[in-house]
């Protein structure tokens, strides 16, 4: 007798670059994995209902709307994921969990730790499953780099290097966009330097003390493509962080969206008693390995390449070396909600983390302000004053 499985409706909330990643996660997590539940792609909401019905027509979703609250009482949907600007990420999470939806939520969580926090309890709260959009954690080769810490196989970790570039920032006369707006968190530190913190955490663990710096070269930028008029840049484009580590690992990362020529570096250097491990999101099916350990004459930096062996990579392939993508990790992440959802195990990252995270760029922002170093607040201390 075969058992009918759930169907899970999913109630989408925006259209742009990462609202068109989560229909694409979502659709092929139900194809590529074997879930505990039916994916049904119900609704579309974007701002502009026009817009929202052709999106719907092209991403798969049987309905569409131009507001984003008819999703909450809406029966066919059961989860919500919401993609846009980071100002509008507390009001809608917190609208679909008091509707007692679960949230698949972008980075950064909310513009500030304050509102982070409280959509972490409200998450918490009603025992519904959450999740960050970190999805540059899923990738194989991290949880092998992870494992190899957990073990041992590098000893001790003593520092971490890392680095999140990219370069969509630096054409100084590309206009104004709502990521300037500092009503969103910050700059270059809170939109990607996110994803290297949270690399951070999960990879050494949780930070005890921070020093920071930021900086804007881009001072002004036009108000709109071609115009004269300029607008003040309120936000960074460029920010450095030194961590001290609760274990005793020290390190250093940088974020910064001017990086002419990088397109997506999202790296990170391990460095234990024992061995290292180095890691560029530019070839992200790759893993470089040295151990201390290996004989005289044969020792160096080794590779790792992402083949079947590394779950979950042979879901979408069963060749070694053939690689996964992007969309493929959004993949995973859906999968893993959705598996939360049903009652599985939470894999995470959870609202607690993008907390957690958000916690880390606010102090940065403050320690930039005062030039000092600054300790980080443990859990489960609400959030202090930026």
């Amino acid at each position: 007798m075969v058992t009918e499985k759930r169907r899970i409706g999913v109630g989408l909330i925006g259209s742009g670059f990462m609202g068109k990643a989560h229909a694409l996660g979502y659709a092929t997590a139900a194809r590529v994995f074997d879930l505990a539940a039916e994916v049904d792609l119900a609704v579309l909401a974007d701002a502009d209902p026009a817009l929202a019905g052709r999106a719907a027509g092209a991403l798969g979703f049987r309905r569409s709307t131009g507001n984003w609250r008819d999703l909450l009482d809406d029966p066919a949907v059961h989860v919500i994921s919401v993609t846009t600007p980071n100002t509008l990420h507390r009001e809608m999470a917190l609208a679909a969990l008091a509707a007692g939806k679960p949230v698949w939520c972008e980075k950064p969580l909310a513009p500030t730790a304050a509102e982070a926090w409280e959509m972490a309890e409200a998450a918490e709260t009603a025992g519904l499953a959450t999740q960050v959009g970190f999805n540059y954690l899923k990738n194989p080769m991290v949880a092998l780099a992870r494992e190899i810490v957990a073990f041992g196989e590098i000893g001790t970790i003593r520092s971490f290097r890392g680095v999140h570039a990219e370069d969509y920032m630096a054409d100084a006369q590309a206009p104004w966009t709502w990521r300037l707006d500092p009503a969103g968190g910050g700059g270059a530190l809170a939109d990607i330097g996110s994803h290297i913190l949270a690399a951070a955490r999960h990879l050494v663990g949780p930070v005890a003390a921070l020093m920071a710096e930021v900086d804007t070269p881009v001072a002004e930028r036009p108000v709109r493509a071609g115009a004269a008029e300029t607008r003040a840049v309120q936000v960074d484009d460029v920010a450095r962080l030194f961590l001290r580590f609760e274990n005793g690992a020290s390190g250093s990362l940088e974020a910064n969206w001017i990086a002419t020529g990088r397109k997506m570096q999202h790296d990170f250097e391990l460095y234990g008693s024992k061995g290292a491990i180095l890691f560029t999101q530019e070839r992200f099916n790759e893993l470089q390995v040295y151990y201390a350990g290996d004989g005289a004459g044969r020792r160096g930096f080794r590779t790792v390449f992402a083949g079947p062996e590394h779950e979950p990579y042979s879901a979408f392939c069963v060749a070694p070396g053939h690689q996964i993508g992007f969309n493929d990790l959004k993949a995973i992440e859906a999968r893993d909600f959705l598996h939360a959802v049903a009652g599985g195990p939470r894999r995470g990252p959870d609202f607690r983390e993008g907390y957690e995270v958000q916690k880390l760029v606010e102090l940065a922002y403050r320690s930039a302000r005062e030039e000092r170093w600054l300790d980080v607040p443990t859990p489960p201390d609400a959030p202090r004053p930026a």
